[in-house]
């Protein structure tokens, strides 16, 4: 096998299906399923099982699948570090963003896409601990996630705190306290990956007062359209509202809470960060007035 059928093995497993992958190869279906029957045959395993149009993964598919993954990312990075007399102005940047969001980021990108029209961008939105994963075996180089991470495998780049804010469909007064808002039903960012539900959770306790959690949910979206609904209020990160905030939402400072958000860009220790990931480091960085890369 080479590197070229590595590359249609991955599409194959991230599609399960060869029309669906052909189509992200820019092929045709005929050439790739027969590179895939080539394939099987040179490796003498069933790589794929077939439910009509839908595939799935044998064990021995699983397993070629990592291995693929490694070895194309490995070969990326010998091509990014070839590229380096180019100043990153050629290749590719993999970037992840937390489902909480950064309002900055879309600015970011244009500012870097201005600078370095021909590197080649794609970006994955996940939670927080998805992405660091992510970041950890190589699909994704950078991560903007909110801190803290309990990774030793990452290097980080703080960026700034923001604080926590009560989301509610009345336009009362815009302060309220944690006792108040432990009368109030809520719907709380899903405790899965995101860290707030803990952040939250750890600062009421502390206050010795009780929270009415009645849902949770991971997507903003649809949590603020709840919120709009009448369900119950919320706890989310002020740039949370910025983004997904409904017009009849009200958002209201929390008096007496020390709730705060940290978010942060994350990359993996001892790798080489390819030239475009470092220009964009530099370039938040100076967007953000920034001195000192910390390490965790």
């Amino acid at each position: 096998m080479d590197i070229r059928q590595m590359r249609y093995f991955i599409a194959i497993a991230e599609e399960r299906n060869i029309t669906a992958a052909a189509h992200k190869l820019h092929m045709s279906q005929p050439p790739l399923s027969l590179q895939l029957k080539q394939m099987e045959e040179e490796l003498g395993v069933m790589l794929v099982e077939r439910h009509g149009k839908k595939l799935e993964l044998t064990d021995k598919g699983e397993l070629l699948y990592r291995h693929a993954l490694n070895i194309v990312h490995a070969f990326e990075e010998v091509k990014n570090e070839l590229q380096e007399t180019d100043e990153g102005r050629k290749g590719n940047l993999s970037i992840g963003i937390n489902t909480l969001s950064v309002p900055e980021f879309p600015e970011w990108l244009e500012a870097f896409h201005a600078s370095y029209p021909l590197v080649y961008l794609r970006i994955v939105q996940n939670d927080s601990a998805y992405l660091a994963e992510l970041v950890k075996n190589r699909t994704i180089e950078l991560g903007l996630v909110r801190l803290p991470l309990a990774n030793q495998d990452l290097n980080y780049l703080h960026l700034y705190n923001e604080s926590f804010i009560f989301i509610c469909r009345q336009n009362e007064k815009e302060k309220i306290s944690m006792e108040e808002i432990s009368h109030v039903p809520l719907i709380l960012p899903s405790t899965e990956g995101l860290g707030s539900y803990s952040i939250i959770h750890d600062a009421f306790t502390k206050a010795q007062l009780p929270l009415q959690v009645i849902s949770e949910c991971s997507d903003m979206n649809v949590l603020m359209q709840l919120v709009s609904s009448g369900i119950g209020s919320t706890i989310v990160p002020e740039s949370v509202f910025q983004s997904y905030g409904h017009p009849n939402l009200f958002a209201r400072e929390i008096t007496d809470a020390g709730l705060r958000s940290s978010v942060g860009l994350i990359w993996l220790k001892q790798h080489h960060l390819s030239r475009p990931a470092r220009n964009f480091i530099d370039l938040v960085k100076l967007r953000l007035g920034i001195n000192d890369i910390g390490h965790e």
